[in-house]
């Protein structure tokens, strides 16, 4: 096990947003109208790297929905990704742990999306063992019902992992061209390139093999922890074809740098059961590739702390690779 690591700033603290009132009036009176009372309080999630409104709103009757939104013309890309998150978080098999779509609009110039709310916070760095397990449960509700492609969500045209990897995950075959610059390395990782790029070439095959669906993006922002302890998956925006094992992993990087026993919890996880012998060797490679590469070339859209969680999950992953390999 590795000594903790911690990001700088916080998972719970890292998004730059507007508020409740920096908002059109013509759009907040849209959505006021929509939940049926005046809003008195509105809490803007901490969470998340995009600049996109994203709030607990409550109303004057006591009632709360959780209410995202973005402009058309300025932020395209997050009017894309909620219209997306929207459409499958309504097709998602009933009963899985994943908010529940109220409703959409258009208004101002602005979309939005309205959501259930859920009373819960980010998990906490290091990991809480119990609060781990929750959301590894919660992924293996998720894995379970979502192991055979429902027709409901692929009649989305959702992406497939593979074709993810080949055009914006794979990144230590460009830097061994030289058309990337190398990023900063630990002296063990630095001439381990030849391996880096022969590992994370395994992804896309690996991934093309995979009959079922899997969340995309499973990181602790997109986890809440409720009241009951409970764990939430949230953030459905690229829900694609693929192997959950490779969102084990995402989400298990983060454990790797609390100290836990990561291996262990991979290889005993039910996402893990048909996975290769080297996949997770695979995966850690191309997820330090495409972050450290990435905290580089963050866009203006972003919060301006995805560039140091980049970098910080980029380490994260190549660490535990390299201690997996005997590289240090």
């Amino acid at each position: 096990m590795s000594v903790p690591s911690l990001p700088a700033v916080p998972y719970h603290a890292t998004a730059q947003r507007p508020d409740w009132f920096a908002l059109p009036a013509q759009l907040r009176a849209t959505v006021t109208a929509r939940l049926g009372a005046p809003v008195v309080r509105a809490r803007n999630a901490g969470a998340g790297f995009t600049r996109g409104f994203a709030s607990l709103l409550c109303t004057a009757e006591g009632h709360r929905a959780f209410v995202k939104a973005a402009p058309h013309a300025e932020q395209p890309h997050l009017v894309d990704w909620y219209a997306r998150e929207a459409a499958i978080l309504t097709r998602l098999p009933a009963g899985l742990p994943a908010p529940r779509p109220r409703w959409t609009l258009t208004e101002a110039g602005w979309y939005v999306l309205c959501l259930d709310a859920v009373d819960g916070r980010t998990p906490r760095l290091p990991w809480d063992q119990v609060e781990l397990t929750a959301a590894l449960a919660a992924f293996t509700a998720v894995t379970e019902a979502l192991a055979e492609a429902p027709t409901e969500l692929t009649g989305l045209g959702l992406p497939h992992l593979a074709d993810l990897a080949r055009d914006d995950i794979l990144w230590w075959v460009e830097v061994a061209a030289g058309r990337e610059p190398v990023p900063p390395l630990p002296a063990p990782a630095r001439t381990r390139l030849a391996e880096l790029t022969a590992l994370e070439s395994r992804l896309p095959g690996y991934a093309a093999t995979a009959t079922g669906l899997t969340h995309g993006d499973l990181r602790v922002d997109n986890v809440l922890i409720d009241k009951a302890g409970a764990a939430w998956l949230c953030d459905w925006s690229w829900l694609c074809h693929g192997p959950a094992w490779f969102d084990l992993v995402t989400l298990l990087i983060s454990g790797y740098a609390s100290g836990l026993d990561v291996d262990s919890l991979f290889t005993s996880h039910p996402a893990a059961a048909d996975a290769p012998d080297d996949a997770l060797d695979v995966t850690l490679a191309a997820l330090a590739g495409y972050h450290l590469t990435a905290a580089a070339s963050a866009p203006p859209t972003a919060s301006a702390y995805l560039p140091e969680h980049q970098r910080w999950t980029g380490e994260q992953a190549l660490a535990w690779l390299s201690h997996r390999r005997d590289w240090i």
